[in-house]
């Protein structure tokens, strides 16, 4: 699955500034497609929206950009293994300093000495967290439409790459359409499902036609 800019700023609750910021300066790049110029749309990754995530979450809790980047080229350094060290280790943090929880826990526990840690970052409870918030904001939705007095039960589809929706009618194999928000979208499928009933009305006629002619 990949998510546009704006899909990442509902998710993560970054503004978009910030995202296009972090992309311009080669914090956190997406993935999936970079912006090739004006008008083109980033796609990042899951494992991009995770890294975002922590990243915000560390700025939250009071440390700097500054002091994650710097702690992010440490870990590349030290940890060449690791490509994405925001979505694939578990950090500490007092504010100030960044951590990073390994197997010897007696490393973490004399580094913090004489001082207070405020914050634990769980990377478990923020990809679950994500996970849920992706749920909720890209799950299908069910609407009926009344078209020519008749009711039809459509599917709605929240598209994370283009933004806006598709959407489909079922009882009608074939029958879909799309929109920028959710009232266009069902405005227009209930224009397709009127075509889609006009062409099933034609290929009847023609059948009744062909009979008669035998």
């Amino acid at each position: 699955m990949t998510f546009n800019t704006k899909s990442i700023s509902k998710i993560t609750g970054l503004s978009k500034r910030q995202i296009d910021y972090w992309d311009t300066t080669h914090f956190i790049k997406p993935t999936v497609r970079e912006a090739s110029g004006y008008g083109s749309v980033r796609l990042y990754s899951f494992t991009d929206l995770i890294q975002l995530k922590v990243a915000k979450t560390l700025k939250d809790a009071g440390v700097s950009l500054q002091k994650i980047r710097k702690s992010l080229n440490f870990l590349r350094k030290h940890m060449p293994d690791i490509e994405k060290p925001l979505a694939a280790l578990r950090f500490l943090t007092d504010g100030e300093g960044i951590f990073v929880l390994t197997a010897d826990k007696k490393i973490i526990l004399d580094t913090l000495k004489g001082g207070q840690l405020v914050f634990a970052i769980a990377l478990g409870e923020i990809v679950q967290e994500l996970s849920g918030e992706i749920k909720r904001l890209c799950g299908d939705r069910e609407y009926t439409v009344l078209v020519r007095g008749q009711k039809y039960e459509v599917v709605l589809h929240p598209d994370m790459e283009d933004e806006g929706y598709w959407v489909e009618c079922p009882s009608l194999s074939g029958c879909a359409s799309q929109g920028d928000t959710v009232e266009e979208a069902l405005e227009m499928i209930k224009d397709a499902i009127k075509g889609h009933l006009e062409v099933l009305e034609q290929d009847r006629k023609l059948k009744v036609k062909r009979a008669r002619a035998l």
